[in-house]
């Protein structure tokens, strides 16, 4: 395994490089993920489900947690609806390699 900054050589599988702090592997990867409402994990809007997918964490105790902040702390009700309001859904799996459907109806050839 190669640094891809300063191509320093590991023998171990490693996170970083120690020589000068690049990403190396699956630490990469996981900056690549994003937060959505959860198209799966959804009791009211997706909120929670969402936060647990993008944890790796259960939907059920996410939710609690969340329930419990809202009864003792006051900020979860206010924070469920901002989260509901500003995330995206998820996108859908097959969604990107789906064929492009024109927008207005294309004329068929008349022959005639």
């Amino acid at each position: 395994m190669y640094c891809p900054q300063c191509g320093k050589e590991y023998a171990d599988r490693v996170n970083f490089c120690c020589q000068c702090g690049a990403a190396i592997g699956a630490s990469s990867s996981r900056a690549a993920r994003k937060l959505y409402l959860s198209r799966v994990n959804k009791k009211i809007g997706g909120v929670c489900g969402g936060f647990a997918e993008y944890l790796d964490l259960d939907p059920t105790l996410v939710r609690l947690v969340w329930v419990m902040a809202a009864i003792f702390v006051g900020w979860g009700v206010i924070g469920y609806l901002i989260a509901w309001l500003i995330l995206p859904e998820a996108p859908l799996a097959g969604w990107a390699s789906a064929p492009a459907v024109p927008s207005s109806p294309q004329p068929s050839p008349q022959h005639g």
